[in-house]
């Protein structure tokens, strides 16, 4: 357990510095699209209600709610690796659940405005921004936040001044650069 926190608060940082325009592309869209979700019932708890999701108005504020935080957290390029995990079930739920009734040409949600309207192709153009999304996000899990994050801010800050970071489960992280070449 200590590895897999420490694999997830202490990214790589050091990447090209272009990471950040992965990081606002992602961000970005993750933060007005929770933003919409409040904004338009269509988009937050009709669109969830017509899913046939459990609790819609939960879900939807949620979800929204989770949107906009994540994506400020992705823009900052704070805690990068933490926030991706849960955007990343949240674009295969999405998927799941919108794309597969548009293969079937059951989905209760409005049809494409132009042909394919269902089936294999249809599902395929109306996937893109989702796929966009998963593929980014999986991106920065792997690689981190890159050089111009306020991960690579903090880490350097720790690592300089080896500072002792407390973990959840009670134990410390010793980030000192000492502490680091031993492990």
């Amino acid at each position: 357990m200590k590895k897999l926190m420490s694999w997830l608060i202490t990214p790589p940082v050091e990447g090209p510095k272009s990471i950040l325009l992965l990081r606002l592309m992602a961000g970005g869209v993750f933060f007005w699209e929770g933003l919409l979700k409040f904004a338009y019932v269509n988009q937050g708890v009709g669109r969830f209600t017509k899913l046939g999701m459990p609790f819609p108005y939960f879900t939807a504020t949620f979800i929204a709610c989770l949107e906009i935080v994540g994506g400020l957290l992705l823009l900052s390029g704070l805690m990068t690796r933490v926030i991706a995990i849960p955007f990343v079930g949240e674009m295969i739920v999405a998927i799941l659940s919108t794309k597969i009734s548009l293969y079937l040409g059951t989905s209760p949600l409005p049809l494409p405005p132009a042909p394919p309207k269902m089936g294999l192709w249809a599902v395929l153009h109306e996937i893109r921004s989702e796929y966009a999304q998963v593929m980014t996000v999986i991106f920065l899990l792997i690689n981190g936040p890159g050089k111009w994050s306020l991960d690579a801010l903090l880490l350097g800050k720790w690592r300089k001044g080896g500072v002792s970071e407390s973990l959840p489960s009670g134990r410390s992280l010793n980030l000192s650069p000492a502490a680091q070449t031993q492990s």
